[in-house]
């Protein structure tokens, strides 16, 4: 049996008990990125390098003279997260190549949240993945630029209110909708794409541990629910991330070289509003915009099923014939 395809079966015993992300942070009460970043670490182990683009999860975590991290950790700016950690891979290759460090496992990890991910770092980002580096980059999605006082992002669904997307009598908010990174993704031809969420934690390290394992680049694309940007209760946290999978608004999958699987099923999609009801940033919306965005979510999901069973499966098809005349 592969543990590792069965890690939820295994979990309590494979949960790595060492805190590799501390408490004592400054992390917003409820924060579900805190959590999610607590969980990749565990799953990651202590042979990882984390470059950590600037946003929430820099700011919390590293106010001089303190850190919450229990790993070599590099700050660096918005945009160039996908870029440095190229670079560590790089150099712990080349230093492996010389004999001067052990040669051991140790994977270079690159974060950022959706502004530095989906707009700002997108550039940096696609070149990683092009040129092959043997490179795991998890964005953290809380959907707006948080740290920096809630302005939108290519993230901000649609229909959100943010300081720059604000609602009134001239806007509904947020006029585009949320940019499909995961599927960017799979058309850089990546190994290993998936989605995540911490409110399933073992869903999430186990698609972490499937992505270390991975021999070149691989992504995966968290939700992290924000309680201060989506104006929900900070009790909520986890209730907030099942109900995004629950209605659709974010399906929880995994793409392994081209092969789609749905990896946290939904027997029925609940009604998006008992999503948006318990946000802030959405208490503006109207019924008739509410039912265009209930019919995108069946849209695009329907879109993933497809994809699932095989109907979009490049990997299927055979070519008949001569390629030349």
């Amino acid at each position: 049996m592969n543990i590792i395809e069965n890690f939820e079966l295994y979990a309590p015993r494979l949960i790595d008990k060492e805190e590799y992300f501390c408490s004592g942070h400054r992390a917003c009460q409820g924060c579900g990125e805190a959590l999610a970043i607590r969980l990749m670490c565990k799953a990651l182990g202590p042979d990882t390098v984390v470059a950590n683009g600037t946003g929430c999860m820099e700011v919390i975590s590293s106010f001089y003279p303190t850190t919450a991290w229990n790993l070599p950790w590099i700050h660096l700016a918005f945009e160039n997260a996908a870029a440095v950690g190229s670079g560590v891979e790089a150099g712990l290759k080349a230093l492996r190549r010389k004999g001067k460090i052990p040669d051991r496992d140790v994977k270079a990890v690159a974060i950022a949240g959706d502004g530095g991910t989906m707009d700002i770092g997108m550039q940096s980002l696609s070149g990683a993945m092009e040129r092959g580096h043997d490179l795991l980059y998890v964005c953290f999605d809380n959907e707006a630029y948080m740290n920096t006082g809630i302005q939108r992002s290519s993230g901000t669904p649609f229909g959100a209110a943010t300081t720059t997307s604000p609602a009134g009598r001239a806007s509904f908010g947020q006029k585009t909708w949320k940019k499909n990174v995961p599927e960017i993704m799979v058309a850089h031809n990546v190994p290993y794409v998936a989605t995540a969420s911490p409110s399933y934690p073992l869903d999430f390290m186990n698609k972490v541990k499937k992505a270390r394992k991975v021999k070149g680049p691989s992504y995966i694309h968290c939700l992290s629910v924000c309680p201060t940007g989506w104006r929900s209760a900070s009790n909520l946290t986890i209730k907030m991330g099942r109900l995004a999978v629950e209605t659709g608004v974010f399906p929880l999958y995994e793409v392994e070289d081209g092969k789609y699987r749905i990896t946290v099923e939904v027997d029925e999609l609940r009604p998006v509003e008992d999503y948006l009801k318990h946000q802030g940033r959405f208490r503006h919306l109207t019924p008739d915009v509410i039912e265009m965005i209930q019919e995108r979510v069946y849209q695009e999901y329907n879109k993933l099923l497809d994809k699932v069973n095989g109907l979009h499966a490049w990997s299927d098809l055979k070519f008949e014939g001569e390629l030349f005349e």
